[in-house]
């Protein structure tokens, strides 16, 4: 289970992305401008074994939180979900090397 002290504090992801895994699941919280000119927290799971940038699309799924301690709270109890209800994908990540094409 992924927990609150797992991620770096506020002030860290104010100046830049921070990228973490857990049981085969890799994740990557980052701050993102919204329509309104604020800031939101989007998170961003994917199956391992590459990188954000090398993985593809449509393999990730993210999803939006406040750009705050209690959207740091929400996004680590997400994350805990995705863990959970998509427990195959994760535990077969590691077989996922020769299954990717890279660009």
């Amino acid at each position: 289970m992924i927990v609150r002290e797992d991620i770096l504090s506020m002030e860290y992801l104010k100046k830049t992305e921070f990228t973490g895994c857990h049981k085969g699941m890799r994740y990557r919280l980052e701050g993102v401008s919204d329509a309104e000119g604020g800031k939101k927290l989007r998170v961003t799971v994917w199956p391992e074994p590459f990188n954000f940038l090398k993985t593809p699309d449509s393999e990730k799924t993210s999803m939006m939180f406040s750009f705050d301690e209690d959207g740091v709270v929400d996004a680590v109890a997400w994350m805990n979900d995705r863990l959970f209800e998509d427990k195959d994908k994760w535990e077969h990540a590691s077989e996922n090397w020769m299954n990717y094409t890279l660009d």
